[in-house]
């Protein structure tokens, strides 16, 4: 099966990928930003911001419909939005007597409602953008240089890196599993389902534990090898010229779609 690991377009050689981390952060920041201050409702300037990130996907050479296609997965998280499209403000659309309930749908609401979608759609294309155009280690870097708190960025780092750790001893329990449980062509293998919760407890258990183990192994190896808490990178990240011009065109872009979306 075939399996998008967004690691592998890091690598890539394009405008996008050349630029500063630090100028690729505050763009992406900037531009979430930019879409959270939009008021609702307005169509142009999402529009805009679109375009926007379709010329930065032509730019990283990853092709127009690079974080369309890996962005639907978010969509369904925004639906936790659905109550907006109940806001009390605005002229009712129906009223849905469910007998314990009246649920008014609104006109502004439902304009809420698509908005936060939009918003939602376009800040998590952003994020992909930044993530497959900048090496982890490179962004970690470039949050340090950005002045965020250094506790945090260590977080970050340390989540990242044990996320694979965590997923590699779950595999290694799950054939263990296996590899012990004998059952027949075509038959479901297993007990009862208390027996399956209790084998669940068991392995939630032994992956905490081995989990934790390990993890410490990793962390002593790292400080025999020279760890003193900030992660490394081979990048000097020197600003130059191109990074400052991206930044200014980037910031007029933005105040454009601001622009755009507060015009009546």
């Amino acid at each position: 099966m075939h399996v998008d690991i967004i690691d592998q377009y890091q690598f890539l050689e394009s405008r996008i990928h050349a630029l500063d981390p630090r100028v690729k952060v505050l763009i992406s920041v900037g531009f979430i930003l930019s879409n959270a201050l939009l008021p609702d409702g307005s169509w142009p300037a999402f529009a805009l911001s679109w375009l926007v990130l379709l010329l930065a996907n032509d730019l990283a050479n990853l092709g127009l419909g690079f974080t369309l296609k890996r962005s639907l997965i978010a969509l369904p998280f925004a639906l936790v939005a659905i109550s907006a499209i109940f806001s009390p403000i605005g002229e009712p659309l129906a009223i849905w007597d469910l007998g314990f309930i009246k649920l008014v749908p609104t006109d502004a609401g439902l304009i809420r409602f698509f908005s936060i979608m939009v918003r939602s759609w376009l800040s998590v294309q952003m994020a992909i953008l930044l993530v497959a155009t900048t090496q982890f280690p490179d962004l970690i870097h470039a949050l340090e240089h950005l002045h965020l708190p250094i506790t945090l960025t260590t977080i970050i780092a340390f989540l990242f890196r044990y996320l694979f750790v965590l997923t590699d001893e779950v595999f290694r329990i799950l054939r263990a599993r296996d590899a012990r449980s004998a059952g027949l062509p075509g038959l479901k293998s297993g007990g009862k389902l208390a027996w399956r919760i209790k084998t669940t407890g068991s392995m939630a258990g032994q992956l905490f534990t081995r989990s934790y183990e390990r993890s410490d192994r990793i962390y002593l190896a790292m400080i025999s090898r020279g760890y003193t808490g900030r992660i490394r990178t081979l990048h000097p990240h020197q600003m130059d010229r191109s990074d400052w011009l991206t930044l200014a065109w980037s910031a007029a872009l933005l105040t454009l779609i601001q622009i755009v979306g507060w015009i009546r």
